[in-house]
């Protein structure tokens, strides 16, 4: 644990280096520092990570990734799989689940506007998320959700091949593998994309919890 403190601190210095832009009012309305990252929340020993865009108003007040709306349904999910039922509508955050999953973002920072981070701030932190998964993690599965999440892998396959696979029709059911390294470690992992669990993703909001039940089985 004091060498993943450790990359929570460097992760902190990296956002104190240079300026990128960061939600301050959301920070100060929820009474936390916008240089503090949320890195991820669950268990470094879970068979599954979830990796998503980046964080929302919800996830900064409560200092964990995927904790609001489309988070909840995720939480959901596990907890159907894991518990065989129906989550309580009384537990807010559902912390049970932490214990059978990784829950992590492309930044571990929310964007002003929740708009997408841009390219060069998600390559500014991707060496500390490669590091977690790839070195700190022990699992080897990950389910993305919605295209940027997916395509941050891009880079860690063949050329092309995750835009190529990204196109097919079954995308949401296959699985896509690559070499995930933070330089210096190397890992196989099996990403198992899904669409964002967004309301305003009208075409798959209300699929969402089958395509994930379809994913976690076996697991």
């Amino acid at each position: 644990m004091d060498e993943v403190n450790s990359l929570v601190a460097a992760v902190r210095n990296e956002a104190k280096r240079a300026p990128f832009p960061v939600d301050t009012p959301i920070y100060e309305k929820a009474g936390r520092d916008p240089s503090e990252p949320v890195l991820f929340a669950g268990s470094l020993q879970a068979p599954v990570c979830v990796f998503a865009r980046d964080l929302g108003k919800d996830e900064v007040a409560a200092g964990q990734p995927m904790i609001g709306a489309g988070g909840r349904m995720v939480r959901a999910g596990l907890y159907r799989h894991h518990f065989g039922a129906e989550p309580p509508k009384s537990d807010k955050t559902l912390e049970a689940v932490l214990e059978f999953a990784l829950l992590t973002n492309t930044v571990p920072y929310k964007p002003p506007g929740n708009k997408a981070y841009s390219e060069a701030v998600k390559q500014r932190f991707r060496p500390f998320l490669a590091t977690l998964l790839a070195r700190y993690w022990e699992g080897a599965r990950i389910i993305t959700l919605g295209n940027e999440a997916f395509a941050w892998f891009a880079r860690y396959g063949e050329p092309g091949a995750a835009e190529t696979f990204w196109k097919r029709d079954d995308r949401y059911e296959a699985d896509w593998s690559c070499q995930l390294t933070d330089g210096s470690v190397t890992k196989h992992v099996s990403i198992a994309p899904l669409p964002h669990p967004s309301p305003l993703n009208q075409r798959w909001y209300k699929q969402f919890p089958a395509l994930l039940d379809a994913r976690l089985q076996g697991m």
